[in-house]
């Protein structure tokens, strides 16, 4: 349930307001906007008469609402959420960074080229993978500890906030110094993980899952929100169909769905998405097109020796051309 509340309402009613709803049982989300101040109510509001509460003097309106996530949605929280990823980088309310690096982290020298590389192009982040999930248990499964310590050291070198993936709660005493931590696409679902992030405060870049549905993915959001840590940035990343000429195939109108029902950012993956690096550059004009808050890419020094995912990097000079159609596109995007 939603509670308008009318303009230059009575701080002291408001007061007195809150803690009777309180007394109910209710945990209650204030969002203040500009013009206008939203009171949510999260619980069981069934035995709540709304005709009481529209009663009162403080009171615009009152508006039960179906869905069943509360936090992230934008019946509660009007206004986008913008969320602060280190190094003075935001994402959202019109803020829109590109986050870019190799998929996996190899060596120090790899690392700290690429990522000298892709913030000179324009990057504000940079990502990287020190864990990871691959579906064959032979793969190059990522450097682990190591990998998340030679991200922190091209960190110190490039002033460039870190984004990686976190594969079990068991391993988040690594992840201390790490700006953004990712949850990929396989563990969207993993709610007890969701739950342990949900006790940080830190932002969390929450990828859709395979097949998940929109619903599902708000689900997950609401997981770690619930837990008290509202610094939840979605990531678009391709969902698997019927079709094989691409990896997965990009949801683009996930993007204006999302902006519609949630207050939080929303980021596309076209890396991951197409598999492809031919079709990263056309999918990342279109998404930047389509109003995304920000992008990933992969890049790679050397694509055809990467240990993973070498087909879909680009190459430091592919990427600056990528980042320069981005912004040409941007003014023009569809929010």
């Amino acid at each position: 349930m939603i509670i308008l509340l009318k303009n230059h309402a009575d701080e002291q009613q408001v007061n007195n307001l809150q803690a009777w709803l309180k007394s109910m049982g209710f945990d209650i989300h204030m969002s203040v906007g500009a013009s206008q101040t939203i009171m949510g109510l999260i619980g069981d509001t069934s035995r709540v008469d709304i005709e009481v509460i529209k009663s009162l003097e403080i009171v615009e309106t009152v508006q039960r609402i179906q869905e069943p996530y509360k936090n992230a949605n934008r019946k509660f929280h009007a206004e986008d959420s913008v969320i602060d990823v280190g190094g003075g980088k935001k994402i959202g309310g019109g803020h829109f960074e590109i986050m870019a690096g190799p998929c996996s982290v190899e060596s120090e020298e790899q690392i700290v080229m690429i990522a000298k590389e892709v913030k000179k192009s324009g990057a504000g982040l940079l990502r990287g993978g020190a864990f990871k999930p691959r579906t064959s248990p032979y793969a190059f499964q990522g450097l682990h500890e190591e990998g998340i310590n030679l991200l922190l050291e091209a960190k110190r070198q490039t002033g460039l906030p870190i984004v990686t993936e976190i594969m079990d709660a068991h391993h988040l005493k690594y992840f201390d110094d790490v700006d953004v931590i990712q949850v990929g696409a396989r563990n969207m679902q993993n709610f007890e993980l969701l739950k342990e992030l949900g006790q940080l405060r830190k932002p969390i870049l929450l990828k859709r899952g395979l097949a998940n549905t929109i619903q599902e993915w708000l689900m997950s959001a609401e997981y770690i929100m619930a837990g008290g840590n509202e610094q939840v940035i979605l990531c678009e990343r391709g969902i698997r169909t019927y079709e094989t000429a691409t990896r997965n195939t990009l949801d683009l109108s996930a993007v204006p769905v999302i902006h519609k029902l949630t207050h939080l950012p929303v980021i596309v993956d076209p890396s991951h998405a197409t598999g492809i690096a031919s079709l990263v550059k056309p999918m990342a004009v279109a998404a930047a097109a389509c109003g995304a808050d920000g992008l990933m890419i992969e890049v790679h020094n050397d694509p055809p020796h990467a240990r993973s995912d070498g087909a879909q990097s680009l190459t430091p000079e592919a990427f600056d051309d990528v980042v320069k159609a981005v912004n040409a596109v941007r003014p023009f995007a569809c929010r």
